[in-house]
């Protein structure tokens, strides 16, 4: 899903269901020449370009963090990047064509990821060239990681495969003169020089025959660097790229090979033979009708809510005495951002509402081998409507069950029919719904701890803060001025939603935190 969309400068404002998959299948499916290049077609491309220059103009015009108003006037400034070149594997690798899973190649995740790295000058790593450094090591890389070096090619029924051609992955050396100072006190997406620091080779951000990884390596002034990735989704999830990271990291800092070696294995998470439903799932059923109603994507703006330990024990406060250890963290936090934002939007009571899980299948009973690094995601999705949210007196307790619910349900016997389903629907696009609230717990992934040589990652994440505007948020690790490690949750709003939504959000945590300090019951 597209950081932008469909923020575009013609007369269609509005998401929708239909308009979000037949603008966007259309155009990633025609031939590369038939593009068209109108503002609508550049902004279906999932690129970091793309991303920051319409994501920039719409979402950012009326709020601006602090830090966010530093990085804006201090860096907008040109990168000095030199031509783009394909690293190869090192050692020669099989020529053959390997199929991906069927949870791979669900239709949602044709797209590339971005990821980026901001690393501190290391005084032991002097006279170091981080550029040089990663660049032969990812050649030595790419040959554990062959499939990689490939591309993507499309077969019978919208079935992908890798052709494991060796032609290799898109490597950009570049220089900024600024330092990781400039950037301020907090490093956090959306980062206005995304597109400098992660530029988008013509045609490498097309799902098929393009390059699967496109790497940039920018030197500072001040020593240090940033590392930017982008990942072709359907090779990989989170887990899957973060292992891949970390081999780069490993042969960077001198190892022969990586400590994890990598696993094909896809056919584990393809149909079964006959395929065979046997759960429900929402998430690829066709959404229900909203009667036209929509958010507008005029007046968007986004702030960023930060979730340390005693605002996580606020939240946790609300439920009864007796349940309290009963829910996770990321189950609390979610259903009081769910209801919050269902409230700021004003729905009538009868809208239908829906919130999709990205859940890791890797902690299910799936037995899959060490090193898989495929994709093993789900998104279960809840369906309900604004009413049963807002106006139950219990709405928060109902909603944390809904969660709850949906992340249990995500089980071995469900990854094989989601995989049955999609091919029986013949890889059916994900369904979309006006209301729909998407979360993504990037927490514990660990792209922090990549290390390539000069120590871990100021920061390491996201490269964006949301992958789709208004409807999507990733769950992101930060620890604040305070010292207190938490997470921030970026959020996208209409300006009025947003307002009410902070109204909403602050009278819980500030309510309840001030009658404790009056000595107030919760």
């Amino acid at each position: 899903m597209a950081q932008s969309l469909l923020f575009t400068m013609s007369a269609s404002k509005f998401v929708t269901p239909s308009n979000i998959h037949s603008l966007h299948f259309q155009y990633l499916h025609k031939p590369h020449h038939q593009k068209p290049f109108s503002i609508m077609a550049k902004s279906l491309l999932f690129t970091p370009s793309n991303i920051h220059r319409l994501h920039f103009q719409h979402l950012h015009k009326q709020y601006h963090q602090k830090s966010f108003s530093i990085i804006a006037q201090s860096l907008l400034f040109p990168v000095k990047k030199h031509a783009p070149e394909l690293v190869t594997p090192s050692k020669p690798t099989p020529h053959e064509v390997k199929l991906l899973s069927d949870i791979d190649d669900q239709d949602v995740l044709r797209f590339h990821i971005p990821v980026i790295q901001f690393y501190n000058y290391d005084p032991s790593m002097k006279g170091k060239d981080p550029v040089d450094i990663i660049k032969k090591a990812l050649a030595k890389t790419l040959v554990f990681y062959y499939p990689f070096a490939g591309r993507l090619r499309e077969g019978a029924d919208r079935k992908l495969m890798v052709d494991c051609t060796g032609e290799g992955v898109l490597f950009i050396e570049a220089d900024a003169d600024v330092t990781l100072k400039d950037f301020g006190d907090t490093l956090l997406p959306p980062f206005p020089c995304l597109d400098e620091l992660l530029y988008d080779v013509p045609g490498s951000s097309n799902v098929l025959n393009a390059t699967l990884i496109l790497i940039q390596v920018t030197r500072l002034k001040c020593g240090g660097f940033i590392f930017a990735i982008r990942v072709n989704h359907t090779m990989s999830d989170a887990s899957g790229i973060i292992q891949f990271m970390n081999a780069l990291a490993e042969i960077s800092r001198g190892m022969i090979e990586p400590s994890i070696s990598p696993v094909w294995c896809r056919e584990l998470l393809c149909a079964r033979n006959p395929p065979r439903v046997t759960c429900y799932h929402p998430e690829l059923e066709q959404a229900p009708d909203n009667k036209g109603n929509v958010i507008s994507l005029d007046t968007m703006v986004q702030r960023t809510f930060f979730f340390g330990p005693n605002e996580v024990a606020i939240v946790r406060s609300l439920l009864p005495t007796n349940q309290q250890q009963q829910y996770s963290k990321f189950e609390i936090i979610t259903a009081f951002l769910w209801r919050c934002r269902t409230i700021a939007l004003q729905l009538d009571s009868n809208e239908r509402v829906r919130l999709n899980i990205v859940v890791n299948g890797r902690y299910v009973n799936l037995r899959l081998p060490k090193g898989y690094y495929g994709n093993v995601v789900a998104n279960p999705a809840i369906d309900t409507t604004a009413g049963k949210i807002v106006e139950n007196r219990l709405g928060y307790m109902y909603v944390l069950n809904l969660i709850k619910n949906a992340k249990a349900k995500v089980t071995k016997e469900y990854m094989h029919s989601l995989a049955d389903l999609i091919v029986i629907k013949g890889r059916p696009p994900f369904t979309m719904n006006e209301f729909m609230f998407i979360v993504s717990d990037v927490t514990r992934v660990g792209f922090g701890d990549v290390d390539f040589g000069w120590g871990k990652a100021v920061y390491g994440g996201p490269a964006i803060d949301s992958p789709l505007p208004g409807s999507a948020s990733f769950y992101i690790p930060f620890t604040n001025a305070k010292g207190e490690k938490g997470f921030v949750v970026p959020l996208c709003l209409p300006a009025q939603a947003m307002e009410r939504f902070v109204i909403e959000h602050d009278s819980v945590l500030q309510g309840i935190s001030n009658q404790s300090a009056n000595g107030d019951p919760n």
